[in-house]
């Protein structure tokens, strides 16, 4: 017994295992290499097996195994990287152009991936953490440590670039575009 409640593999695995998948693919997206990601995943594991006498049952142990796993993320760049992170008042020329390209309906998913692969890291993971994982702002306010119109703002911008890599991407591959003869107009007598 720990701290006064007895924990039980059982309950840990009926509330902790279904997220291992979910958890996997965004380790992947966030550290871009397979191998650095299970590692995560399993700290991510082995923390909350350590920490699991203080989950309150009936709250959302998907958010908190996220939290666990943001907090590896950065403990992991930390240790491997020296990140340069963009300030909050820094924009760059594509965030300042009024024009947003959309996106064309013919992408693969890996397509989208490595669009998502290419925009910076803080971005990408709120991008991932909402849209991909469906957290709230707040959720991902309490994961990140950051307040939600950080959030919000890192989403609104985050999901900007992905639009104009996007259609960088497309329009690179020929998707969404239409022949000279699609683009004409023919006028037919009724």
């Amino acid at each position: 017994m720990l701290l006064g409640r007895k924990v039980e593999s059982g309950e840990f695995e009926a509330v902790a295992v279904p997220h291992l998948n979910d958890l996997y693919r965004t380790a992947v997206r966030l550290v871009r290499d397979r191998t650095e990601a299970q590692d995560l995943v399993q700290q991510v594991y082995m923390q909350a097996w350590r920490a699991f006498h203080r989950f309150e049952p009936g709250t959302n142990c998907r958010a908190w195994l996220f939290k666990i796993l943001i907090n590896e993320v950065s403990h992991y760049r930390r240790r491997w990287f020296n990140t340069k992170t963009v300030s909050e008042g820094e924009q760059s020329l594509e965030e300042t152009l009024a024009f947003e390209p959309s996106v064309p309906e013919h992408l693969q998913d890996e397509d989208v991936l490595a669009a998502l692969d290419e925009i910076p890291r803080e971005f990408r993971e709120v991008i991932l953490l909402a849209d991909v994982q469906e957290f709230s702002y707040k959720e991902i306010a309490e994961m990140l440590g950051v307040p939600p119109g950080t959030v919000m703002s890192r989403l609104s911008r985050g999901r900007k670039q992905l639009r104009v890599r996007l259609a960088e991407y497309a329009n690179a591959n020929g998707v969404g575009r239409k022949t000279p003869e699609e683009n004409s107009y023919e006028y037919t007598e009724p």
